[in-house]
């Protein structure tokens, strides 16, 4: 299974540090960051946190990345028609 959400972050030094949290938090799963490259604000620029593995608890990973101050939500999967 593989959750992607989209966040806020603008900084590397910021998304190894949530992502270095979440590992330990929880370790069966991988975890990993694409950063932002637009300029544009949240939602439209945003960084992608993907998350890999058997049981991802979505509403944990929003709450504890929002405990660090970073706003995070599931990228919604729009599939054009």
């Amino acid at each position: 299974m593989v959750e992607v959400f989209i966040t806020n972050i603008e900084k590397r030094a910021q998304a190894k540090g949530i992502v270095k949290m979440l590992g330990l938090v929880f370790s069966e799963l991988k975890i990993d960051f694409d950063l932002d490259e637009t300029d544009l604000p949240f939602p439209k620029g945003h960084t992608v946190l993907r998350v890999e593995g058997q049981n991802i608890d979505s509403t944990e990973i929003i709450r504890l990345s929002r405990e660090f101050g970073i706003r995070c939500e599931i990228m919604e999967n729009h599939i054009p028609q």
